[in-house]
């Protein structure tokens, strides 16, 4: 994995490492796609169609293997409405409609270099959506600030809830499996044949199932969740963080990568990976209107 050791945030008086500079092209480029297709959504588009168009705009720009496929969630389903079961996060033939929230969520793996990112959106106008986007700034400010101060990510899963309810917003990311809030990415050898198991590539399985087995002899877990295997300071690395907020059968999230560290300086042991990124852009383009 790229060397989180010595790894400085942008900015500051070094340069990210080479390897966080790919990990950051890829995400940058899975944005790029999210904000590609999010601009030829149209009434009557269905999540299979959204999730094939992420998939194919990634394959022409060289994109073969996959932590998992795309994923596009539409209306009540950004907010996974009466999800209980696994097969329920796939694609299905919902129809976009004016007025409706969607998210798209992908996963690419380009050069070794893996990215996990959500893209909230709206077709036309909706307060509601607004609204959450707006407040999901505060999570990520939150987020940084705690796994900075070394707490147990299990304790900051507890102020993320804390801050949602005092918003108003119901925790949607619990209906992820395990209840994860994120889970650690590395780097993946490329291989000619990157095959998939409902809908997520093996080797990064493997890689994630490996970082348990370690993780679980030394005390932590690459999985950030409530229960108790997330009882551990962060772990240095690079994590896939994804708040999602749900009210009244909408939802929205920002899903990207927080580089944790082994620094002792506060401001160079955890930093966002990039924040050139749409959800940050538009927040400080509203502070600046």
């Amino acid at each position: 994995m790229a060397s989180v050791t010595s790894a400085t945030p942008p900015g500051a008086a070094g340069e990210l490492t080479a390897g966080l500079r790919g990990f950051r092209e890829v995400q940058r480029l899975a944005y790029a796609c999210a904000e590609a297709v999010a601009a030829q959504l149209k009434p009557g588009v269905t999540e299979r169609a959204a999730a094939r168009m992420q998939r194919e705009w990634l394959r022409e720009r060289g994109v073969r293997d996959w932590f998992h496929l795309p994923f596009a969630w539409f209306g009540d389903r950004t907010a996974f409405v009466n999800f209980r079961v696994p097969l329920q996060f796939f694609p299905t033939q919902r129809e976009l409609e004016p007025g409706m929230a969607f998210i798209l969520d992908m996963a690419p793996i380009h050069n070794g270099y893996t990215a996990d990112i959500g893209y909230s959106g709206c077709l036309g106008l909706n307060p509601v959506h607004d609204r959450l986007l707006a407040d999901l700034e505060a999570h990520r400010e939150l987020i940084l600030r705690e796994v900075r101060e070394r707490r147990p990510l299990r304790e900051i899963y507890a102020d993320v809830d804390r801050l949602m309810a005092r918003q108003g917003y119901a925790n949607r990311h619990r209906a992820y499996p395990f209840g994860v809030i994120a889970h650690k990415v590395d780097r993946v050898r490329q291989r000619r044949w990157s095959p998939t198991l409902f809908g997520f590539g093996t080797r990064s399985l493997r890689g994630l199932a490996s970082d348990a087995l370690h993780g679980h002899r030394d005390g932590w877990s690459p999985l950030w969740s409530p229960y108790r295997f997330s009882d551990h300071p962060p772990q240095p690395g690079l994590w896939a963080v994804e708040p999602h907020l749900g009210f009244r059968g909408t939802g929205a999230k920002f899903e990207e990568i927080l580089v944790v560290t082994d620094s002792k300086d506060p401001q160079e042991s955890a930093f966002w990976l990039d924040d050139d990124l749409p959800h940050v852009r538009r927040r400080q383009e509203e502070k600046a209107a």
